[in-house]
Parts: structure tokens; sequence; C-alpha cells
């Protein structure tokens, strides 16, 4: 029988069943495991949460590690540590706070309520939802073309300043990116197919960062080419690098979730009756599926030193790969951790690990619980049930979890 520890690469996160039982293997057996490629693997919640907050020692900046990442970094607030890192967040911060991000509300409504499918009717007309017989009408569409991405990449166009009728342009684009595999991470920097998307992408939003600084309007990117950061503005490349974040980050985050809590609803009997009835709960709700399948399984960062992790020394100029999936199952941190139970305390707010810890905590996170929150409160008002249909989910490989195919058979 094949162990945790004689593998040399981790499994891929596809296959949701396999990753948790190699991280729970690791997480007795091997908390810090090395792989093929000299990556550090470290699983334990504890030790997850010490690697995001010591940025001294953990660093997100990979330059010294890989030195030719350093130009596609410019601008890019995931890949910078204190001071850098701060002026930079603090640059837009103020279009995440919660009372801003609650603004929203009414356009997310609006637009929720635009894009999903009508309520299935009965066959005579006559019985209300939640009332029908088996001879009942339903209504079948893939969530994630109807709602789970165009609702979020609409809103984050919308802050950016960018058409949203391009959005065809950025599905395609986050598609690609998210489903690139290179045999080496550390190479990623220099995979031709990577570095090409990169410039594509990069090259259309460098034309809008030069349009809103010739013509400055009330949006996102008028703001990263118009503010003085430590005394200066954000040149071209590093807005558009900015940007390009913003708005992949600004989506993909809310299109994962909304997709995973679908299925964990589908997955567990009542649970949506239960949100019908006490839409209260939702929330709560959100919280437990983003611990049960955080949208970004892992992250990176760099040591700067010698570190002892788990009683295993991690050398200088090392990658380190905290897995937030393995914190959020970890029984120490979690009781009975793959028991969904959206009554779980401590997991909500900044304590919610699939945000990340410390200076990166998710800036979005604001704003991704409140695009599922209303998401789940217009689809269970709209639906009596709402199940996973049969075709393929064609989930993402690597590094998100999550499926770009939703099919879904609403009632």
């Amino acid at each position: 029988m094949t162990t945790a520890l004689d593998r040399d690469l981790p499994p891929d996160v596809a296959d949701l069943p396999a990753v948790l039982d190699w991280l729970a293997r690791l997480r007795a057996d091997a908390p810090v495991w090395r792989d093929r490629y000299g990556m550090h693997h470290v699983t334990r919640a504890a030790d997850v949460e010490v690697v995001l907050r010591d940025t001294a020692t953990f660093s997100s900046d990979f330059s010294a590690v890989m030195p030719e990442a350093q130009q596609m970094s410019k601008g890019m607030l995931t890949r910078l540590d204190p001071p850098e890192h701060g002026a930079l967040r603090h640059l837009v911060s103020r279009s995440f706070t919660p009372k801003r991000v609650a603004g929203l509300e009414p356009r997310i409504r609006e637009l929720t309520r635009e894009m999903l499918p009508d309520a299935p009717g009965d066959v005579e007309g006559s019985t209300p939802i939640g009332q029908r017989s088996s001879t009942h009408r339903s209504v079948s569409f893939d969530l994630v073309d109807a709602l789970a991405f165009p609702l979020p990449v609409t809103v984050i166009a919308e802050m950016l300043g960018l058409p949203a009728a391009d959005r065809g342009r950025f599905r395609q684009w986050a598609d690609g990116l998210f489903s690139m595999q290179v045999e080496d991470p550390k190479e990623a920097v220099n995979d031709p197919a990577i570095r090409d998307a990169m410039g594509e992408i990069t090259g259309y939003l460098g034309d809008w960062c030069r349009a809103r600084r010739a013509a400055p309007t009330d949006d996102l990117i008028s703001a990263l080419v118009t503010t003085e950061v430590d005394g200066r503005v954000l040149d071209d490349e590093e807005a558009a690098n900015f940007s390009m974040l913003l708005l992949f980050a600004g989506h993909i985050t809310t299109t994962l979730l909304l997709g995973n809590a679908v299925r964990v609803l589908d997955e567990h009997p009542g649970a949506w009756d239960a949100l019908r009835a006490d839409p209260s709960a939702i929330p709560a709700t959100v919280e437990e599926v983003l611990r049960l399948r955080p949208p970004f399984p892992m992250t990176a960062r760099a040591t700067t030193r010698d570190v002892e992790i788990a009683g295993v020394t991690v050398p200088a100029r090392s990658i380190v790969m905290p897995w937030l999936l393995s914190a959020t199952h970890d029984p120490a941190a979690h009781p009975d951790p793959e028991r969904f139970d959206p009554t779980r305390r401590g997991i909500g707010g900044g304590a919610q690990t699939a945000f990340g810890h410390g200076i990166h905590f998710c800036l979005g996170a604001p704003l991704a619980r409140l695009e599922a929150r209303v998401a789940l409160e217009e689809m269970t008002a709209r639906y009596a049930g709402l199940t996973v249909g049969e075709g393929e989910q064609r989930p993402y490989t690597g590094r998100v979890l999550g499926t770009r195919r939703l099919p879904v058979v609403a009632t």
C-alpha cells in the first residue's frame, strides 16, 4: 500500500478525498514534508498560522529564491513584504471596508436576481413552491455559467472600471491561468505559456491604466494610477499587475465558493431546507463551507533564514507551502473536522483560515462573504430545492479547489 511518505509529489486537489487523506497522514507522520522539487509542505494548523504570520522569516517576496520572479511581482500585493505591502494595501483598502462593501449589497442582489433562471412553475400552474407534487417541473442550468462566474466578475469589473462586456475574456484568462500545470513550481515564472498569458492580461489592463491616468474617473484603476504611495504614483506596469490581482482574486474566490457551497449542501440532505426555513443561518453556513473547502488550498512563502518547523530544519531560501486545506481539517484546531456543522464556532471573521492569516488576510473577504450570502439568500428563496445534476463538473486542477462547471437542477 502506498503511504503519504512514499509519494514524492502531492496528489491533485481535484481528487479531494485523496488529498485529505494524504494531508491527514502528513499531519500525523511528517508535518513538514519535502517533495521532489525541494518544496517544504507544512500541514498542522498551528504551524501554518506561524508561517503566515511571521513575515520576517517567511517572505512573500520570492526574488531571493527565484530572481526572475522579481519583474512579474512588481505591484503584486501578494508578493510584497512590509513596509511596501502595507503602503500598497492601504491604497485600495478603503474600497473593501465592511461599510463600503455593505453598500454594494443592492447592486449584488439586483445582479443575482437578473442572472438566476426563473423558478420552475407547477405543471398545472397552481401549486406554490415548496408544496409541489412529484409532477412539478424543474429547471436545469449550469451554476457557474449562470451565476457563480458572472456575478463576482461583474461586481469587481465595475469596481475597477472595466467593461462587464469583457467578462468572457476575463473567464477565458482565468480558466487558462488556473488550469496551467508546470512540472516544477519553481519554473513557473519561466514557462512560456504562463508568461504569454500574463502578458496578454497585463497588456489589456495596461491600456486601461494609461487611459485612466489621462482621464481619471471614480474607480479602482483610477485610484491605482493617481494616488501617491510613499511619495510616488505606481507606474503602468505596477498598476496593471495590481489590477490583474484585484480582477482575478476579486472573482475567482466567490466563483469557487458558490460552487463549493452548492456541492456541500447537496451532499447533506436537509441542509437546503434548513436554510430556506432560517436564512439567518446562511452566513455561518458560508463560513463552514469555506472551512471544509477553502478556494485556495495552499499558498507559498520563501524562508529568509534557517528555521525550525515542527522539529524540522528548513534552510534559508527554501520555498514553504502552508496548506490552508490541511489547517482547516486539522482536528487539533477543529474537532470532528470532516463533519459539516454550520453551528461550529471559532471559524468566522479573522479566524477564518481559508482567507489566510496576518497581513495577507484576504483583502476581499468582506466582498466574497457578501456575494455568497446574497446569492444563497436569493437561491434558497427562489428554489424549493437545488441539487447537483448529472454531467461533467470539470474540477480545476492544481492550486484552486472548485469546479469550472456545475450542472444543477432547481425545483
